[in-house]
């Protein structure tokens, strides 16, 4: 049932998968099976990016989602996405979006931490 990727470590078939492309990003929904046999949801970001060379890689992000947690993380998700629709509604605001947007702002570095994001690996429970 687990196939073992080139570090040697457990690498779970997913059981269940949906993706959803958003621009340069996908993201990937994946139900995996515990070696107790429970299920778990991954969540992958996938974003493409580009070398000095030119060439492409992909930085991927992933959280673990388990059934304990289901309920609270849809909870603060909904309310997180309910709170930025009603605050700033649904239409996109950005410099990539929009040929015309502005920014007036000096400070980037809310930008700066953005790249600023370590990957975590976790154990197969």
């Amino acid at each position: 049932m687990a196939d073992k990727n080139f570090n040697g470590n457990d690498e779970r078939e997913e059981i269940f998968s949906k993706a959803l492309r958003a621009g340069r990003r996908t993201y990937f929904f994946d139900v995996r099976e515990t070696k107790a046999g429970d299920y778990y949801l991954t969540v992958t970001e996938s974003k493409k990016s580009s070398n000095e060379d030119g060439s492409f890689y992909f930085k991927k992000h992933k959280i673990y989602l388990y059934k304990e947690d289901f309920e609270g993380f849809q909870e603060n998700l909904k309310e997180c996405t309910d709170f930025i629709i009603e605050n700033k509604g649904e239409e996109v605001i950005s410099e990539r979006h929009q040929s015309d947007f502005n920014d007036n702002s000096e400070d980037t570095s809310s930008h700066d931490d953005a790249d600023k994001f370590t990957d975590i690996s976790f154990e197969d429970i």
